[in-house]
C-alpha cells in the first residue's frame, strides 16, 4: 500500500506531502484546488508522459516520490524479471527536469517507461472518469474477465506461445517469398556459377600474367639490353671490371706503404666482387629470358577471359569476381536445398499452431467459466445500487489468434426490465456508467494482489441511497485493499477513516495547491458544506455528526 507520497514542484505544488491511512482515505476539495492535479502526479509515477508544463517553478525539476509497502503482496517475480532488488519497501521515484528529460527509478535504480508501468501496475490502480469511456470498449471488457478469471499465468503461456507461432510463421513466410525469387533466378544464377567456376579463378593470378606478359612481349629487347649490360661489366677489354681491377692493384700497392689505404683497397675489393656476382647474375637471366610466340598467347587468352568477366560482373578485379562466384554458389545451393528447408519450416510453424491452439482452448475455457459468475455478481450489485430490473450479459465470441487470444469479449447491458441487452457503450447513461463500474471494481477487488485502489469521482451522476451504498461499498473493499477516494459527496466522504482536503493557498506571490488531515470537528464542518454550501447551518452541521456517528457505529460493528 502506499505509505508516503511526496510531490515537489509540480504544477500549482511547490510541495505536498501524504501520509494515507491504510483503509479508506477521502478526498474533497473545491473544484479547481488540485484534486486532479494530485492524480495527475501519481500518474507521473505510474508511467505517464510528462513534460516541462508541469514544473511549478521552471528552474528547478520535479520529483514525484511514492513510498509503497508489498509485504505479503506476490509480486516478487516482477521484480526478478525485470532485474530489479526487491524489498518489502518499495520506493519508486520519477524526476522531471528543467529541459524536460524525465528519469525513473524503481528502489533507486534507474528504469524505462515500460518498466516502471509494468511494476507500478502491481501497486496501484487508478480509476478515473476516463475508465467510463474505455468500459465501453471490447478490449477493455476482456481485461475484466481476464482479471476475474485470475487467468494471469495461462495468458503468459499464451502469448508467448503466440509469439513462437508468429516468429516461425514470419520464418516460414520469409522462405516462402525467397523460395519464389530464388526459383525465377536460379537458370540464371546457375549460368553464372558455372561460367565463374569453370573459370578456375585464384587470387593475384591477374597480376602475374600481366607482368609475366610484359615481358614476353619484349623478350628481344630484355635480352639484347641484359647482353650491353653484360659486356659493359665484364665482356670487353675496357670494362667496368678491368679497370676497378685496375683500381684495386694500384690500392693494394700503396696499401703496403702505408696502413691508412688498407680500408680503401679492402672497399673496392669488396666492389670488384659485387660486380662480378652481378655480371653473372645478369649473363644467367639472359639465358633465362625466352622468346615464347605460344605462352604469351595463352596468357593473353586468359587475360581477355579475366577482362570480359570483369566487365561483364561490373567489378575491378579477380578477387571480386571469387567473392561473386562464392555468393553465387550459396544462391544455387540454398535453391538445391530449399525444399528440405521449407518442409522443416512448415512443420515447426505447424507444431507452433498447434500449441498456440491449445493454449488458446485453454485460456478460452477459464474465460468462459467465469462470465455467469461475473453477470450474476455485478447483477447482485447493480440492484444494490438501485437498479433492480437492470441485467449484464457477456457475449463471448471465437476468432483468428491475436495478442489476447482467440476471444472477443462484449458486455450488453440494460437498465430495464424487458428491454433487450445491448452494446454497454450504446445504452449506459453516466449514472448507469457509475454504478457499473463500481460493481466491476468491487468484484475484482478481491481477485487481485494490488496494494492501492484510486477512485477518481467514481460516484458521478448518483446521490442519495446509491451513494450511501456506493460509500459502504468502498468501506468494505478498504478492509482489504488501500482506498483512495476523491468525491463530492458526502455520504462517501463520511465513510473514509482518514479525510483529506485540497485547497489553494493564496497568501504567497504565487497560489499553491496544498493538502491537510482534517480533524473531526474540521471533518463535520467539510461534511457539512458538502450538504448545505458554506457556512453551513446547525442543522447541516448536525446532520454531519450523526452521519459520522453512523459511520462509526457500522464499523464498530
Amino acid at each position: 500500500m502506499l505509505s508516503h507520497l511526496l510531490i515537489k514542484n509540480y504544477a500549482l505544488i511547490d510541495q505536498l506531502e501524504l501520509v494515507p491511512d491504510r483503509e479508506l482515505n477521502i478526498i474533497t476539495g473545491e473544484t479547481g484546488a488540485g484534486k486532479s492535479i494530485m492524480l495527475g502526479a501519481i500518474g507521473l509515477l505510474l508511467g505517464n508522459r510528462a513534460d516541462t508544463r508541469v514544473l511549478y517553478n521552471p528552474e528547478q525539476k520535479c520529483i514525484i516520490e511514492g513510498t509503497f509497502g508489498v509485504s505479503g503482496y506476490i509480486i516478487e517475480r516482477i521484480f526478478e524479471e525485470e532485474e530489479l532488488d526487491y524489498a518489502d519497501t518499495c520506493i519508486v521515484r520519477r524526476e522531471i527536469s528543467v529541459s524536460g528529460k524525465s528519469r525513473a527509478f524503481v528502489n533507486d535504480t534507474p528504469v524505462n517507461l515500460e518498466t516502471l508501468r509494468r511494476v507500478t501496475s502491481q501497486l496501484m490502480d487508478i480509476h478515473s472518469q476516463h475508465d467510463s469511456v474505455l468500459l465501453g470498449s471490447n478490449e477493455y471488457q476482456l481485461e475484466i474477465v481476464d482479471t476475474y478469471a485470475q487467468d494471469d499465468a495461462l495468458l503468459r503461456q499464451y502469448r508467448s506461445d503466440y509469439q513462437t507461432y508468429r516468429n516461425r510463421k514470419a520464418v516460414f513466410d520469409q522462405l516462402l517469398a525467397e523460395a519464389s525469387a530464388m526459383r525465377k533466378e536460379f537458370d540464371y544464377n546457375n549460368f553464372l556459377f558455372e561460367e565463374l567456376s569453370k573459370a578456375q579463378l585464384q587470387p593475384d593470378e591477374q597480376e602475374s600474367l600481366e607482368q609475366e606478359l610484359n615481358i614476353l612481349e619484349n623478350a628481344e629487347e630484355i635480352k639484347e639490353r641484359l647482353q650491353l649490360a653484360y659486356e659493359y661489366l665484364d665482356n670487353t677489354e675496357q670494362s667496368v671490371i678491368d679497370f676497378l681491377k685496375g683500381a684495386v692493384s694500384n690500392l693494394a700497392y700503396i696499401s703496403k706503404l702505408s696502413d691508412q689505404y688498407e680500408q680503401l683497397q679492402q672497399r673496392a675489393q669488396s666492389s670488384l666482387i659485387e660486380l662480378r656476382d652481378l655480371a653473372d647474375e645478369i649473363s644467367t637471366e639472359q639465358d633465362r629470358v625466352e622468346i615464347d610466340d605460344t605462352r604469351a598467347e595463352t596468357i593473353r587468352e586468359r587475360l581477355n577471359l579475366l577482362y570480359q568477366l570483369q566487365t561483364k560482373h561490373q567489378v575491378k578485379d579477380v578477387t571480386a569476381l571469387i567473392e561473386l562466384r562464392d555468393e553465387l554458389s550459396q544462391k544455387v545451393s540454398k535453391v538445391l536445398n530449399l525444399d528440405d528447408e521449407l518442409a522443416d519450416a512448415k512443420t515447426q510453424t505447424e507444431a507452433a499452431r498447434t500449441q498456440l491452439l491449445a493454449s488458446a482452448e485453454t485460456l478460452s475455457a477459464a474465460r468462459q467459466a467465469v462470465l455467469q459468475p461475473i453477470e450474476a455478481e455485478i447483477g447482485g450489485l447493480l440492484h444494490d445500487l438501485g437498479m433492480p430490473n437492470a441485467s449484464l450479459k457477456i457475449q463471448a465470441e471465437t476468432g483468428k489468434p491475436t495478442q489476447t487470444g482467440v476471444d472477443t469479449i462484449s458486455f450488453l447491458f440494460s437498465a430495464n426490465k424487458g428491454v433487450k441487452p445491448q452494446q454497454l457503450k450504446n445504452v449506459a447513461s453516466g449514472g448507469e456508467f457509475s454504478r457499473l463500474m463500481m460493481a466491476i471494481k468491487y468484484i475484482l477487488a478481491s481477485k487481485r494482489s494490488l496494494p492501492t485502489i484510486v477512485f477518481d469521482e467514481i460516484d458521478t451522476g448518483v446521490s442519495g441511497e446509491i451513494a450511501i451504498k456506493m460509500g459502504n461499498m468502498m468501506r468494505d473493499m478498504a478492509h482489504s485493499h488501500q482506498i483512495i477516494a476523491i468525491t463530492h459527496l458526502h455520504q462517501i466522504a463520511a465513510q473514509g477513516t482518514a479525510h483529506y482536503f485540497v485547497y489553494k493557498d493564496h497568501s504567497a506571490a504565487k497560489t499553491v495547491s496544498r493538502i491537510k488531515k482534517l480533524t473531526l470537528d474540521e471533518r463535520v464542518n467539510e461534511i457539512a458544506q458538502m450538504i448545505g454550501g458554506k457556512n453551513p447551518s446547525a442543522s447541516a452541521l448536525k446532520n454531519a455528526r450523526e452521519i459520522l456517528k453512523q459511520r462509526t457505529t457500522a464499523v464498530a460493528k
